[in-house]
């Protein structure tokens, strides 16, 4: 067994990760990543699997952080998928680091998490989130990214913006970044935005389980888990979702847009039935067969259109940032982890 295992530090980082991994309000299916590092190897989350899971499998990989350093900064393709780096002999498991492998190893704090929370997203989709985050987040060490695809991307784009004292990133249409010496500080970091990025949600009427009933009768879609259903049966939520998609994980899990039905339409079948479907006034259905990945992702939008006013000012990606996303090749490999239950 490798010495990480007897780190008193990295055995924290697993029980922290598999706690904020648990609450879908921080993280949602195989979302969020953390990190340690430790004798020059960075202990980050691997691609697709699920932080919930940090004290019951391994999810772990080691990846060494001073030749994948130089591979980003001479833009050498290996930075993408930080693959070349791993340190094989104590990766058994053949895992592949986090798709923001690159983000955790330019941050120089010890520990990194990296968390979709729903509080920040709601604020983070917002076309003036900059100007709007100034008062909540007043006093902390903060910055902000505007959207930029993941991976080495943003990363480039994080260090353009880093200062010595910055402890916290916003990023803009994604999440929520924190680093810090120990686990225990940058869970308590996380906490502490989340409670000052606090909106409270708009309460929803219930869903129509018997017009839902008929809808599904035994087809391929089965009604939503009862958190997922604001989406349709709250009419500021909808108007919210049908402008697009916003973050990364939406694009990947739901596609890039709503399909939106009316009760009495018949239900989309084969290649053309998408994840999720919402009907108005009723309620969400989901397909039988959706990954795992499907239902925390549709709770996620949500919770984040039920914390919206249609009124802001929001910014949906744009086409061609989601079909950067639909076509990167570490987002394809994670929807096939999504889509074995990995």
């Amino acid at each position: 067994m490798n010495a990480i295992h007897e780190d008193p530090a990295y055995r924290a980082l697993l029980a922290h990760s598999a706690r904020i991994g648990a609450d879908p309000a921080l993280v949602q299916g195989a979302g969020g990543n953390t990190s340690l590092k430790r004798d020059g190897v960075l202990w980050v989350k691997a691609s697709g699997t699920w932080l919930r899971d940090a004290e019951r499998r391994a999810i772990m990989v080691p990846v060494r952080m001073a030749p994948l350093l130089i591979a980003l900064a001479s833009d050498d393709p290996r930075a993408e998928t930080a693959r070349d780096f791993v340190v094989a002999e104590d990766n058994p498991g053949g895992l592949r680091p986090s798709i923001e492998t690159t983000m955790h190893a330019v941050l120089p704090h010890r520990v990194v998490v990296h968390v979709h929370c729903v509080e920040t997203i709601a604020w983070a989709l917002r076309e003036d989130a900059a100007a709007a985050l100034a008062a909540p987040l007043a006093g902390l060490p903060w910055a902000f990214v505007p959207y930029v695809r993941p991976g080495p991307p943003l990363t480039r784009a994080i260090r353009e913006r880093l200062a010595p004292e910055t402890d916290i990133l916003v990023l803009g249409n994604h999440g929520l970044v924190v680093g810090a010496a120990d686990p225990a500080a940058a869970v308590a970091l996380v906490a502490m935005v989340a409670a000052r990025l606090r909106l409270p949600p708009r309460a929803a009427p219930p869903a129509d389980a018997p017009a839902l009933a008929r809808l599904a009768d035994g087809g391929a879609y089965i009604p939503a888990p009862p958190a997922v259903h604001a989406i349709a049966t709250d009419p500021a939520a909808l108007d919210v979702a049908r402008r697009g998609s916003f973050y990364p994980d939406h694009v990947i899990f739901l596609g890039p847009s709503i399909r939106v039905v009316a009760p009495d339409q018949p239900l989309p079948a084969g290649d053309e039935a998408p994840p999720m479907l919402v009907v108005p006034g009723k309620g969400v259905l989901l397909r039988r067969d959706a990954s795992p990945g499907v239902a925390p992702l549709a709770r996620c939008l949500a919770d984040v259109c039920a914390r919206l006013d249609p009124a802001l000012p929001l910014r949906p990606l744009l086409a061609e940032e989601e079909i950067a996303l639909l076509n990167w090749e570490a987002e394809q490999y994670r929807r096939v982890l999504a889509a074995s239950g990995s």
